[in-house]
């Protein structure tokens, strides 16, 4: 009785370390901080403000759009 109670502790220890251990790895990476969202003036398609194209204080949200201008 006392062989199984000790494999089973051990065995209990194992797999809370190996646990711990893939936690530690998935919250490596810091978030992602929050971005602004901008409206694109010709469709209105809302798109983050790094992907946009800025032309003339206006927003596009692909080079076609931003050469078509708001109409």
């Amino acid at each position: 009785m006392g062989k199984l109670l000790f494999f089973g502790l051990l065995a209990l220890m194992v797999y809370l370390l190996l646990r711990k251990g893939r936690g530690a790895q998935r919250t490596a990476e810091p978030p992602k901080a929050p971005e602004d969202m901008v409206r694109c003036a010709r469709c209105g398609v809302h798109l983050p403000r790094s992907e946009s194209i800025l032309s003339g204080g206006e927003f596009y949200c692909c080079e076609q759009h931003r050469a078509e201008g708001k109409s």
